[in-house]
C-alpha cells in the first residue's frame, strides 16, 4: 500500500509518497499549474496508481483545482485539518519548525497510521461543486459582514456612541438595513439631533421596514435619534 501526502501552498506543492513501513519512496515539488498537476499524476502512476487501486491522498485543504484533479475517478482524498496535522508533526520531529517537504511526509504518514480515523471527501458531482461554491460564498460574505460590523462598532464607540445605543434595541443592529439607512441619513451626532420623527419613519420604510414603524411595541425611542 502506498500513501501520498501533499503540503499545499499558493504557488507550489510538496509531495511525499511512503509505503506501509513508513519508508519515503519519493518526494517532489510541483508548481500550481497544469504542468505540475500532470507531474503529480505521472508520479502516482509510477508507483502503481490505477483506477481500480488509486493511491489515497492527504492534503490540508478541501478545495482548489489541485483537489478537483485528485478527486477525479475513485481516489480517496482526505482533507486533514492543519491543527490536527500540527499535532502529528511532533511524532516525526523534535523541532516544531514548519517544513513544507516535512509536512508532506507527515500527511502521508497520517494516512499510513490513522486513515481509519479520518473521513475522505465525498464523491464529487457538478451539483456538489455548485453547492460548495455557494456555501463558501455565503460563509465569506458572513465573515466579511461581521468584520466590517466590528470595525464600524469600534469607530462609533469613539465618535458616535449614541448610535450604538440607538441600534442596540435590534439584534445584530449594525448589520441591519435600518441601521445603514439611519447612518446614511444622520452620519454625525449633530445631524441625528436634527432628525424629526417623520424623517426617522421614512428612513425605516426605505430600509424595508413594514411593521412597527411608529413604535417598537413599547420599546423606547432610539437615544440620539429623537422624534
Amino acid at each position: 500500500m502506498i500513501y501520498c501526502g501533499i503540503d499545499w501552498a499558493e504557488r507550489h506543492h510538496d509531495v511525499a509518497l511512503v509505503d506501509d513501513g513508513g519508508e519515503l519512496l519519493a518526494k517532489r515539488r510541483i508548481a500550481d499549474d497544469a504542468t505540475g498537476y500532470k507531474l503529480l499524476l505521472d508520479l502516482l502512476a509510477e508507483y502503481g496508481d490505477t483506477e481500480d487501486a488509486p493511491i489515497p491522498v492527504a492534503i490540508e485543504t478541501s478545495r482548489g483545482l489541485l483537489v478537483a484533479v485528485l478527486r477525479q475517478g475513485t481516489r480517496q482524498v482526505f482533507a486533514i485539518n492543519p491543527m490536527a496535522a500540527a499535532r502529528y508533526r511532533d511524532r516525526y520531529s523534535v523541532s516544531r519548525k514548519k517544513s513544507d517537504p516535512g509536512d508532506a511526509l507527515v500527511l502521508a504518514n497520517i494516512l499510513r497510521t490513522d486513515m481509519h480515523a479520518h473521513r475522505p471527501l465525498p464523491k464529487d458531482t457538478d451539483l456538489a461543486r455548485a453547492i460548495a461554491v455557494l456555501a463558501r460564498a455565503q460563509q465569506d460574505a458572513t465573515w466579511n459582514r461581521q468584520q466590517t460590523s466590528n470595525q464600524l462598532r469600534s469607530l462609533l464607540r469613539e465618535y458616535y456612541p449614541s448610535a450604538l445605543d440607538a441600534f442596540a434595541i435590534w439584534q445584530n443592529g449594525l448589520c441591519r438595513p435600518e441601521a445603514r439607512e439611519l447612518l446614511r441619513l444622520a452620519p454625525t451626532p449633530t445631524r441625528a439631533a436634527q432628525l424629526s420623527r417623520p424623517q426617522i419613519q421614512a428612513a425605516l420604510k426605505r430600509a424595508g421596514r413594514k411593521r412597527n414603524i411608529e413604535t417598537d411595541r413599547g420599546q423606547p425611542d432610539p437615544p440620539g435619534l429623537p422624534g
